[in-house]
C-alpha cells in the first residue's frame, strides 16, 4: 500500500493529487463527481484516495457551497403531547425515521425542541425543514419563511397561505376507521376529545366523526382540550363530558396523551374500560400499548410517512418544479387492543 510519507499526518488532497500525478482541482471534481474529468483517471483517483485512506473534508466542502447538508425538524406541538416524559413518542418517532432517510442522502437531520415563540429557527446552520403537523399561524413555518428556507409540512398545512408541499397523513380516514371500529364493538354513543388548537389532525377528525355520526344516527358530542396540559388535560376534559354525558359509551381522543387521562377519567368515574366507557385513540405509540388498558390505536406508518417528507424537502432544495406536490402516507391501520374489545367472535 503506498502512504503519504508522513507520519501519523492524515492524508491530504495534495497527497492524492501527488500520488495520482494529477492537480488538485481534478482530484476534487473526480471525488465529488463534478467537472469533465476521464473515467479512467477518475478511476485511479478514487482508488489512490482509498488506499491512502483520504477522507474529504466536509465543512470545508459544505463552505465553498454554501450549503449546510443538514435538515431540521420542527413543530410547535408541545413535548406534552409529542413526547411526554419520556421524550419517545410521536415527535420522536418521526425524527428517528427522517434521520436514517436523510443520512442516506448525505443529510443530517436537527432536531428542534417544540417552536412556540422565540427564535430556535434563527440559530441553527439547515437548508430547510419539515413541520410536524403545523397549526394555524404556525410558529415554526413563520421562522422558517422569514428566513426565506424552504419546508415541507407532514401533516397537511391549514393556514389558508400556506402553500408547502406535504405528506398526507391521511386524518379524515384515521378517524373513521376508529368509529367504524367502535361501531363494529358495540358503541352507539361515542364522543370525540380533540386538541384546541387547528392542527389538521383534529379539523380532520372533527369532519369525519360529523360524517359518521350523520350516517348513524348518532348525537355529536366534542370536547376539547389544551395541548400543553397533556394527560391531566385529557382527564379533566373527559370527566367533564362524562358529568355532562352521561350516557356515553366510547370516547376517542385523537391524542394519545389525551386517551391516557381519559382511562383514568373512566375509571375514577366508578365506570370501567371498555365495559362501560371504550376509549382508542389515533397514535399507536408507547402511551397506547403501556396504557393499562393498552389502547386501540392507529398504526399511521410514521416511518414511511417520514421518509417521504425528506424526499419531498430534498427535491425542493433540488430545485425540482412541483407547485403544490402532496405525497400521501400509506393506508392507516387499526390495531385493536383491550380498551375497545368488547366482541371477540361473531357466529
Amino acid at each position: 500500500m503506498r502512504t503519504s510519507g508522513s507520519g501519523s499526518r492524515p492524508p491530504t488532497i495534495a497527497d492524492v493529487a501527488r500520488l495520482a500525478e494529477v492537480s488538485r482541482t481534478t482530484v476534487s471534481h473526480a471525488l465529488n463527481g463534478i467537472g469533465k474529468v476521464d473515467p479512467r483517471t477518475r478511476e485511479r483517483i478514487k482508488q489512490v484516495a482509498a488506499e491512502l485512506g483520504y477522507r474529504p473534508n466536509l465543512r470545508a466542502q459544505r463552505l465553498r457551497r454554501g450549503e449546510a447538508k443538514a435538515i431540521a425538524l420542527a413543530s410547535s406541538m408541545p413535548f406534552a403531547v409529542a413526547g411526554g416524559p419520556s421524550r419517545l413518542g410521536f415527535y420522536m418517532e418521526i425524527a428517528a425515521a427522517a434521520a436514517e432517510s436523510a443520512l442516506l442522502h448525505g443529510y443530517a437531520l436537527v432536531l428542534v425542541p417544540p417552536v412556540q415563540s422565540g427564535s430556535a429557527l434563527y440559530s441553527v446552520d439547515i437548508d430547510g425543514a419539515i413541520v410536524v403537523e403545523p397549526d394555524v399561524n404556525d410558529a415554526a413555518a413563520a421562522q422558517l419563511r422569514e428566513r426565506g428556507l424552504p419546508y415541507v409540512s407532514l401533516g397537511r398545512p391549514v393556514s389558508p397561505d400556506d402553500t408547502s408541499p406535504y405528506v398526507d397523513l391521511r386524518g379524515g380516514l384515521v378517524a373513521e376507521l376508529l368509529f367504524a371500529h367502535l361501531r363494529e364493538q358495540g358503541a352507539r354513543r361515542p364522543a370525540l376529545i380533540v386538541g384546541s388548537g387547528s392542527r389538521h389532525s383534529s379539523i380532520d377528525a372533527l369532519a369525519a366523526y360529523e360524517r359518521v355520526a350523520e350516517r348513524y344516527g348518532w348525537t355529536p358530542v366534542v370536547a376539547s382540550a389544551p395541548e400543553a396540559g397533556g394527560e391531566q388535560a385529557g382527564y379533566e376534559s373527559c370527566a367533564a363530558l362524562l358529568a355532562e354525558h352521561p350516557e356515553t359509551d366510547a370516547v376517542c381522543a385523537l391524542v394519545d396523551a389525551f386517551a391516557v387521562g381519559a382511562v383514568r377519567a373512566v375509571q375514577d368515574s366508578g365506570r370501567s374500560v371498555p365495559g362501560d366507557v371504550m376509549v382508542v385513540t389515533r397514535y399507536d405509540g408507547l402511551r397506547a400499548r403501556t396504557c393499562e388498558p393498552p389502547l386501540t390505536a392507529v398504526d399511521l406508518h410514521l416511518d414511511r410517512a417520514a421518509a417521504a417528507a425528506v424526499e419531498l424537502l430534498l427535491g425542493r432544495l433540488r430545485g425540482e418544479d412541483a407547485a403544490a406536490p402532496v405525497a400521501t402516507a400509506p393506508e392507516p391501520r387499526v390495531v385493536p387492543r383491550a380498551s375497545s374489545l368488547r366482541i371477540t367472535s361473531r357466529a
